[in-house]
C-alpha cells in the first residue's frame, strides 16, 4: 500500500505538470479569451505552441488562402490511437471505399471533425477552436480520456481566415475602448463587403462540391484523406436568434439515410440537456434544411457522415450587444455556447463509436451494390469536349468514378425534353455508373429534377450538372459501364500546313477565350467569322477566330500560335487559301477584327459583393485578365481610352446609374448589365430595355388565413429554366439553340423592339427546381438575354447569373461572348 500511494500522487502530479505546461488561450494571448477577437496568425502560433507540447496531436498544414494566410487541421486523440494514427485513417478510407474488408469495427475509433469559421465575419466559432484545442490537449479527467478513446478528434479553427481577418480588422479599428452594446453603434454596422465571404468574396459554405475556390480545394484534398464519420459545421445567425443545433428542417433530401437523420435527433438530444441545465434558448427542425449539395453538412451527408450545423446568434454583435429581447450577449457568451455542443457532441459521438463506424462501412457497401434514385447511370454526351473535360474535373475533386465510351445502344430519359429515347453511346460519352461508393452524391448532383418535400428550402432547389454544363444527357434505369479512361483527343491527327493563309481556332467553349486573350496578348490580329463558312472540306461555325498569316507576319505569328497551343492545349486549324467552298471569302470586309477589351467592373456599397467576386474571380483565375474596379463616384468621368467594356454586377441601384454612363455608351462603350442591374435602365431613356407589364388580373395579392402567412407562391430561391436562344447572334456563340439558366428571381424584360432578343422564355421554359405559381406565371414569356446599340455604342443585358458561383459552366461562354465578341 505504501508503494502504491506515493506511485498514485506521482502519477497525479505528472498529469497536472504535464497539463500546467500547457498556457491556456488567455495566458498565450495575453487578454481573456472572449474580450478581443484574435487576429488569425495569433491563432495559428497557438495551434502550432500546443502541438509543440502536446504529443497526443497532430497539426496538418494543408494549405494557404489567396492571401497567403496558412490553414491548418489539428488531430488530437488518445495516446494509443495517435501511435497508430495513420492506420486508423487507412482503415477508415478503406471503409468509405467499400474496400475494408474483415475489419474489427469495436477497435476502430469514430472521426469526428469540427470546422470553425466558414463564414469569416461568424467570428466567435475560432475563437472557440482554441478553447477547443486547449481542453482536448488538458483535459485529464477519465471522462475525456474515454471519449479520446473512441474518437478522433479533427479541429479545424478556420475555413476562412481572409474573410475572418477583414472583419477582426474593421471591429478592432472602430470599437470603443468598451464594448458599446448599443445596437446602433457603427461597430454592429460592417462595411461592404463585409467579412462573411473569402478574398473574392465568395460563400465557402455554398462552395463544398463546386470546389472552386482556393481554400475549399485544399480542405477536400485533407477530406478525402480522412472521410470522417461526422462533421459539425459552427456558424452564426442573427444575434437576437436562439442557438440552433440538429436535427434539420425540411426539405430533407431523399437520399439521406434513416440512420443519419436519426443520429441527427441522438446528437440533439444531448445537446439540449447541457443547454437545458443552463437554461439556455435553442430550436431544432427550423430554417436549416438538408438539401442543396454543396454545404458543410449536405456534403458531408452525401459521403456517407452525420452532417450538422450549429448556429450561434452573434453576426455583427461585436464583443457586446444588447438584443431585441434586452438581454446583452457576449462573446464569452457565444464561445460558452458552441463550446458546450463541442464537448456534447464529441461525448455521444464516442459513445456510439461503434454504431457510427458500422453504419459508415454499410453506407458505402449499399451504394456500391444498390444506387439510390431512379436511375443507375448517366451518360452525358461528349459534344462540347472542353466542357465534357471540366465536367469530368470537377467528378473527379468530388471522388465519383466516371468512364468514357461504351459502345452500346441505350435506353433512357433525355435532360432536354424529358422524354425516353435510344442512343449509341460514343467514345467521347461520359459515362457514370452509379454502382460506386460515391453513388449517392453522384446522384444527387446529376439527378435531372430533386424531389422537394418542404418549399421553405434556405438555397437554390436545382443544379443538375448536365444542365449547368450546357451538355446533353440521359439517365438510364440500368447499370452500363464505360470503357476508356480519357476522352479521345480526335484533333491531334489534324495535319497542319507549313504556310497557311490563315489560322482558324473554333470558338466551342469558355476555354478557347483564353486563345483569344493570348493572341491579342501576343499582338496578334484577330478577326471573327459571325456567320461561319466551309474551307478545305470542313465548316467553320459563326464564331470561329480568324487569324491571317500575312497582316500578322511582323509578330511572329507561326511560332506564337505554336507557343499559345503548347501552353493552352487548343487546336488551331490551318487554310491554305482565301478561297472558301462556302461563305464568304477570307478576303471580305464580313470578317471584321476584335477589338481589345479594356474593362472595368463596378464595386462598392451598390452592388451584391458575391457577383462582384463572381465576375472578379472568373477574370483572375481562369482568365488571367485584368479588370479595373471602379466605383460609383466614377462613373460619370468614364473615358473609351481606358475603358472600352464597363461591366454591372448585380445590384440594387438609382437612376444616377443609368444617366451617368449613357454619354460613354454613345461614344462607344459597351455596357454589360447583369440581373438586377437591368431594373436601374429598364423604362429609362435612352434605353430600350422595358419590365415585363403583367396581364391585368394575374398579379393580384392573395387573401390568405393567418396560419397560412407563409405563401411560397413568390417564392425562386433558385429553379432551372430553358432559355431559347438566337442562334446565329454572338451571344449564343459556342452554345447553340438552347441555355438552360439558374433563375433566383422573377426579373423578365419585354422584347427590345430595336435591339435582339437572343434569350426569350415561352410557356414550357419551366425545368426543375421550385417556383412558386405567381413565378411561374411571371416567367412563361419574355426576354432574359438581349442588345441593343445605343450611338456607337451597345447595352448587353445578361438577365440570369450567368457565372453563378463559378459552377455553371455554359453560362461562362455567354459571358466571355458578352465581352469579347459582341461589338
Amino acid at each position: 500500500m505504501n508503494r502504491i500511494l506515493p506511485a498514485l500522487l506521482i502519477s497525479i502530479l505528472a498529469i497536472t505538470t504535464s497539463t500546467a505546461q500547457i498556457k491556456s488561450p488567455s495566458a498565450f494571448l495575453g487578454y481573456e479569451l472572449g474580450t478581443h477577437f484574435t487576429p488569425h496568425q495569433k491563432v495559428v502560433d497557438y495551434y502550432k505552441y500546443v502541438a509543440g507540447m502536446n504529443t497526443n496531436m497532430k497539426l496538418i498544414s494543408y494549405g494557404k488562402t489567396y492571401e497567403g494566410r496558412e490553414l491548418l487541421a489539428a488531430v488530437i486523440s488518445a495516446p494509443e490511437n495517435m501511435g497508430n494514427l495513420e492506420e486508423i485513417r487507412k482503415t477508415n478510407l478503406a471503409l468509405s471505399t467499400a474496400s475494408a474488408g474483415s475489419v474489427d469495427l469495436a477497435k476502430q475509433p469514430v472521426i469526428l471533425w469540427l470546422s470553425y469559421n466558414v463564414h469569416g465575419n461568424e467570428a466567435s466559432s475560432t475563437e472557440t477552436a482554441l478553447k477547443m484545442l486547449y481542453t482536448l490537449s488538458t483535459d485529464k479527467s477519465t471522462a475525456m480520456q474515454e471519449w479520446l478513446k473512441h474518437a478522433v478528434v479533427i479541429l479545424d479553427p478556420c475555413l476562412n481566415p481572409d474573410g475572418r481577418e477583414r472583419y477582426v480588422n474593421f471591429y478592432n479599428a472602430v470599437s470603443a475602448q468598451k464594448p458599446n452594446v448599443n445596437p446602433q453603434s457603427r461597430e454592429h454596422f460592417e462595411p461592404w463587403p463585409r467579412g462573411r465571404v473569402n478574398h473574392y468574396y465568395f460563400d465557402l459554405n455554398r462552395d463544398w462540391a463546386w470546389q472552386t475556390q482556393v481554400e475549399t480545394q485544399q480542405r477536400q484534398a485533407l477530406y478525402h484523406e480522412w472521410m470522417p464519420e461526422v462533421h459539425v459545421d459552427y456558424h452564426e445567425q442573427s444575434y437576437n436568434a436562439p442557438y440552433y443545433f440538429a436535427p434539420a428542417a425540411e426539405p430533407v433530401h431523399q437520399d439521406i439515410t434513416p440512420w443519419q437523420r436519426s443520429f441527427q435527433v441522438t446528437v440533439g438530444k444531448n445537446n439540449a440537456k447541457y443547454f437545458d441545465e443552463k437554461g439556455w434558448q435553442y430550436f431544432t427542425k427550423e430554417r436549416f434544411d438538408l438539401l442543396y449539395p454543396s454545404y458543410g453538412d449536405t456534403y458531408p451527408l452525401y459521403n456517407g457522415a452525420v452532417g450538422m450545423t450549429y448556429e450561434q446568434g452573434g453576426i455583427n454583435a461585436g464583443l457586446a450587444v444588447v438584443t431585441a429581447d434586452g438581454d446583452t450577449l457576449t462573446l464569452k457568451d457565444r464561445i460558452d455556447h458552441h463550446f458546450t455542443t463541442g464537448i456534447a457532441t464529441l461525448e455521444v459521438v464516442s459513445a456510439n463509436a461503434g454504431q457510427l463506424v458500422s453504419h459508415f462501412k454499410e453506407y458505402f457497401q449499399k451504394s456500391t451494390a444498390t444506387p439510390p434514385g431512379a436511375y443507375q447511370t448517366y451518360v452525358v454526351k461528349g459534344e462540347n469536349l472542353a466542357r465534357i473535360k471540366k465536367l469530368a474535373a470537377l467528378l473527379k475533386k468530388n471522388h465519383i468514378a466516371y468512364k468514357f465510351g461504351a459502345d452500346q445502344t441505350v435506353s433512357g430519359v433525355n435532360y432536354m425534353n424529358r422524354k425516353k429515347e435510344s442512343y449509341k453511346v460514343e467514345r467521347n460519352d461520359l459515362v457514370i455508373n452509379l454502382h460506386q461508393p460515391a453513388a449517392v452524391l453522384a446522384n444527387v448532383l446529376m439527378e435531372p429534377s430533386t424531389t422537394i418535400t418542404d418549399s421553405a428550402t434556405y438555397d437554390i432547389t436545382a443544379w443538375a450538372l448536365p444542365y449547368a454544363y450546357g451538355l446533353s444527357a440521359l439517365a438510364l434505369p440500368v447499370s452500363v459501364q464505360g470503357k476508356y479512361d480519357a476522352p479521345e483527343e480526335k484533333t491531334l491527327a489534324y495535319t497542319k500546313l507549313a504556310n497557311p493563309y490563315a489560322w482558324v481556332l473554333n470558338w466551342e467553349s469558355a476555354a478557347d477565350a483564353r486563345g483569344l486573350i493570348a493572341l491579342q496578348t501576343a499582338g496578334i490580329k484577330v478577326r471573327i467569322t459571325d456567320q461561319g463558312f466551309a474551307a478545305g472540306g470542313e465548316e467553320f461555325k459563326p464564331g470561329s477566330l480568324l487569324i491571317y498569316r500575312l497582316e500578322n507576319e511582323r509578330a511572329g505569328v507561326s511560332r506564337k500560335i505554336a507557343l499559345i497551343e503548347q501552353q493552352t492545349g487548343l487546336l488551331f486549324k490551318t487554310i491554305g487559301s482565301g478561297f472558301v467552298d462556302q461563305g464568304k471569302d477570307l478576303g471580305s470586309g464580313a470578317y471584321g477584327i476584335l477589338p481589345v477589351p479594356k474593362i472595368a467592373v463596378l464595386s462598392g456599397t451598390e452592388t451584391s459583393s458575391q457577383a462582384v467576386g463572381e465576375i472578379w474571380h472568373y477574370f483572375e483565375q481562369e482568365l488571367n485578365y485584368p479588370v479595373t474596379m471602379i466605383s460609383m463616384s466614377q462613373i460619370r468621368s468614364l473615358d473609351l481610352s481606358t475603358t472600352t467594356v464597363l461591366i454591372i454586377p448585380d445590384g440594387s441601384y438609382g437612376k444616377e446609374l443609368s444617366e451617368g454612363v449613357a454619354n460613354w455608351v454613345e461614344k462607344g462603350g459597351k455596357l454589360i448589365l447583369m440581373e438586377e442591374a437591368i431594373a436601374a435602365f429598364a423604362d429609362k431613356k435612352p434605353y430600350g430595355i422595358k419590365k415585363r407589364v403583367m396581364a391585368p388580373g394575374t398579379d393580384l395579392p392573395v387573401v390568405r388565413r393567418y396560419d397560412d402567412k407563409e405563401d411560397f407562391s413568390d417564392a425562386i430561391p433558385g429553379a432551372i429554366y430553358k432559355v431559347n436562344l438566337d442562334a446565329s447572334h454572338p451571344l449564343s456563340f459556342g452554345l447553340g439553340k438552347v441555355y438552360y439558366t439558374l433563375k433566383t428571381d422573377d426579373k423578365v424584360y419585354e422584347p427590345l423592339e430595336s435591339g435582339f432578343n437572343v434569350g426569350t422564355l415561352s410557356a414550357d421554359a419551366f425545368v426543375s427546381g421550385l417556383a412558386g405559381k405567381k413565378v411561374r406565371a411571371k416567367l412563361e414569356k419574355g426576354m432574359l438575354f438581349g442588345a441593343e446599340s445605343y450611338g456607337r455604342g451597345n447595352v448587353v443585358y445578361l438577365g440570369g447569373d450567368v457565372l453563378f458561383r463559378s459552377f455553371w459552366e455554359s453560362g461562362k461562354q455567354m459571358f466571355v461572348n458578352a465581352v469579347f465578341l459582341l461589338n
